[in-house]
């Protein structure tokens, strides 16, 4: 997803030599590219660094726990490949690259797409300790999750328990069908939204059935409101 024509329309003609391969999408921007991703869940993405309106790196910390299997950096920039690495792409082509090179670019992205799918889960219990004991709590017990320092705290009914995971980590084994970050330090269970509101300052905040309400960043708005819109609770 690069906004250079001629960029994109060289890496379409690449990947047309491969027959089982199928293009879903050129988005042109970085919210279509965010937008794109959402609704073909594509195994394989090219993204670019610079993008109108967001950047590479804003689509992928946007996505949350839906960044797709294998994520390929195509840019003329080399000073962002350490930063493209810690966000987790696969591999970083740099402009102007031959063949050769994309095609090495791609095998790797094939056996990511192949090891992912081999080895994918939702985790359907979550340990945590709790007065000496190891508590097995089921992810659609919890009402929402918040960063706390090196935990994550899970707020399940009246109860609050602290698991050693980053909030990052965790939403990879999260149900991203069920769970949502709202915030850098906040994800939440959609099945407890009961509505979705503008406060005083002009900003929007979640409100759960339990009453509490929970601030949402305008990074995260735009994914709340389309994982609301279609909503699936297995």
């Amino acid at each position: 997803m690069d906004d250079e024509p001629l960029a994109r329309t060289n890496l379409r003609v690449l990947l047309l030599r491969h027959s089982h391969i199928e293009v879903v999408g050129e988005p042109q921007s970085g919210l279509e590219a965010l937008e794109s991703i959402r609704g073909t869940k594509p195994d394989l993405v090219f993204l670019d660094v610079q993008m109108p309106e967001c950047d590479g790196f804003d689509v992928l910390e946007m996505l949350g726990g839906n960044v797709p299997p294998a994520v390929i950096f195509v840019t003329a920039y080399d000073h962002y490949a350490l930063r493209a690495f810690e966000a987790g792409a696969l591999d970083y082509l740099l402009k102007p690259f031959d063949d050769a090179r994309f095609e090495r670019a791609l095998r790797r992205a094939e056996d990511k797409i192949r090891n992912h799918r081999a080895t994918s889960h939702v985790a359907e219990r979550l340990a945590v300790k709790s007065a000496g004991q190891i508590l097995f709590l089921k992810p659609t017990e919890i009402d929402w999750i918040e960063a706390a320092d090196y935990y994550a705290c899970l707020h399940a009914g009246t109860r609050t328990h602290l698991l050693r995971r980053s909030l990052s980590e965790l939403e990879q084994d999260l149900d991203p069908r069920v769970f949502c970050r709202i915030h850098r330090s906040a994800i939440v269970n959609l099945a407890r939204v009961r509505a979705l509101q503008l406060n005083r300052d002009g900003e929007y905040e979640v409100l759960l059935d339990n009453g509490g309400a929970l601030p949402v960043s305008r990074r995260y708005r735009r994914q709340l409101q389309s994982a609301l819109r279609s909503t699936r609770i297995p």
